[in-house]
């Protein structure tokens, strides 16, 4: 086989995925493979199974016992099969940074130390446990919080800052962790419109310029297309949609979710210019 027609490793390979709840299916049977560079929104009303995926995904949840259980592979490395985690999910979890809804800061310590926790991985254990990282490691992390727009903050105590500001900080960590996978779980579920619009321009960013893979859950179709080329849509479980987002219409919803489209697709009718200015916005800060 010749380079050019060398077939690309998938970021992230899932492969009939099953998850059960009390006897309730929470995943059932996933499969769907992610490529290098991609953006893309996992959708699904409450209790559809996304954020189930995306820690089964992180390594953070095993799938159901035995060969019914599935695979799931990240950068061409086993994370879990048939109900267990591979011998070296660390080194993996290493690579995969993951944003959560409550954004995972230690509130009493400043924003800097917070960012700095994502080298942690790489660190010896000596450091670790003093906190006393690098001169290299501090830079990046205010390089990195410059990246997200809030460098001023870099000393503040965590509880100090808004929502959206916490979780720009959550995702300047991962800069830090130089994560080469950017998982997002509903990170602007909590948020103000104007904090959910600066949190999803920033990892759009990181995608268009690091190349970095970025899947992120959403509630809200209307951020999926405005940001995310690609949606996998999820119901009971179930992959219900893997296509363009710009195709996800308010009657495709329907036909998907019946009424829990309600649920998903407040403010999708007048998305298209926004998408427009969107994609040129990103397209320029990528050339």
């Amino acid at each position: 086989m010749t380079k050019a027609a060398k077939v690309m490793v998938p970021a992230i390979k899932v492969t009939r995925l099953h998850k059960t709840f009390n006897c309730c299916k929470a995943l059932d049977g996933v499969s769907l493979d992610i490529n290098p560079g991609e953006m893309v929104a996992l959708i699904g009303a409450s209790g559809s199974g996304k954020s189930t995926l995306l820690r089964h995904v992180a390594g953070l949840a095993v799938s159901d016992a035995g060969p019914q259980g599935g695979s799931i592979e990240v950068l061409g490395r086993p994370v879990q099969a048939c109900g267990r985690l591979a011998a070296d999910i660390r080194a993996t979890r290493a690579r995969v940074g993951f944003v959560f809804q409550q954004f995972n800061l230690v509130g009493r310590l400043p924003v800097m130390t917070n960012v700095l926790t994502g080298s942690l991985g790489r660190l010896p254990l000596w450091r670790s446990l003093s906190g006393l990282f690098p001169l290299e490691d501090r830079e990046r992390a205010f390089d990195a919080l410059t990246r997200v727009g809030i460098p001023e903050t870099a000393w503040q105590r965590a509880s100090t800052l808004s929502g959206g500001q916490q979780q720009r900080a959550a995702i300047a960590r991962t800069l830090v962790q130089r994560a080469q996978i950017i998982l997002a779980d509903e990170p602007i579920a909590s948020l103000d419109p104007e904090s959910s619009r600066r949190v999803m321009e920033t990892l759009a960013t990181i995608n268009a310029e690091d190349k970095t893979t970025v899947v992120v859950c959403l509630h809200q179709v209307d951020f999926a297309i405005r940001y995310c080329p690609r949606t996998i849509a999820l119901k009971k479980g179930v992959v219900v949609y893997d296509g363009p987002s710009a195709a996800l219409t308010p009657a495709l919803l329907r036909d998907l979710y019946g009424a829990q489209a309600e649920e998903l697709g407040a403010g999708i009718q007048g998305s298209a210019s926004f998408v427009t200015g969107t994609t040129a916005a990103l397209a320029a800060a990528a050339g």
